[in-house]
């Protein structure tokens, strides 16, 4: 994997935070995205840095440009300059998540017998798609109120304009209820894939439903022709190994920060 590649996905991903943002403001060293429909989603109300920043000055700068939101949310997008600026963040009471870039570098899986992935279709979240992340956002976030899990649910529609084509992609049980679910953004023009929110629904973990999402994506993102197909994963988390067992390697970093 070059440098060039990563930073492909690097552009990738701030692409897609500036084209599904509702609105964007720019600030010195980066840019901060809103979108007042889904406050409660941090990924939706966040502040981006992508050039030459002040590590001492960001916890500054993010109470001075999201003063009027309740939390505080920063990417930096650059590795070093991700790790500079831990110390002061964590000194302003934020966490701490570093985000490992995984890109698939094996082959593409075939389509087995047992693969029930397909497209959600319509203007947004297919109700199915809707009902199963819902029940799931519950399970983990027991105590979240209604607002946060509507808006952690609905986000999806936003996403639709983060890049050129956007797919909901789920596995189906037996009675057609969904299983596994996972997001697929393509940009074919570029030759970029990212897969996101692979998740299952906790009835039925470690019975495939997973894969087959997984598999389904990489197979739709290469027919595409799309080489370059990355995922995002926390680094003190366990899919992170999950992935590796399925192709994807790790190719850089980014840093993410949290004040609530």
């Amino acid at each position: 994997m070059s440098q060039n590649d990563l930073q492909r996905i690097i552009d990738f991903r701030i692409s897609f935070a500036r084209r599904q943002a509702g609105e964007v403001r720019e600030v010195p060293g980066g840019f901060l995205v809103l979108h007042r429909e889904y406050e409660r989603s941090h990924e939706h109300n966040q502040l981006h840095i992508t050039g030459p920043a002040d590590p001492e000055g960001l916890p500054e700068l993010a109470d001075e440009v999201m003063a009027f939101l309740p939390h505080r949310r920063i990417t930096v997008h650059d590795e070093a300059l991700g790790l500079l600026s831990v110390p002061a963040l964590e000194r302003a009471g934020y966490t701490h998540v570093t985000e490992v870039l995984l890109a698939h570098t094996g082959p593409v899986p075939g389509a087995g017998a047992a693969d029930v992935v397909e497209r959600e279709l319509g203007p947004e979240p297919h109700g199915l798609l809707r009902r199963a992340v819902t029940a799931q956002q519950w399970r983990w976030m027991p105590d979240a109120d209604e607002k946060t899990v509507h808006d952690l649910v609905e986000r999806r529609t936003a996403r639709r304009a983060g890049a050129e084509e956007v797919l909901f992609l789920a596995a189906h049980d037996d009675t057609g209820e969904i299983a596994s679910w996972a997001d697929l953004y393509l940009e074919p023009a570029a030759g970029v894939a990212q897969i996101e929110e692979v998740a299952t629904g906790e009835p039925y973990l470690r019975r495939g439903y997973g894969d087959a999402v997984l598999a389904g994506a990489l197979r739709r993102a290469a027919a595409a022709g799309c080489a370059l197909r990355f995922l995002v994963a926390d680094q003190d988390d366990w899919p992170l190994s999950w992935y590796g067992r399925r192709g994807f390697t790790a190719v850089g970093r980014t840093h993410s920060f949290s004040r609530f």
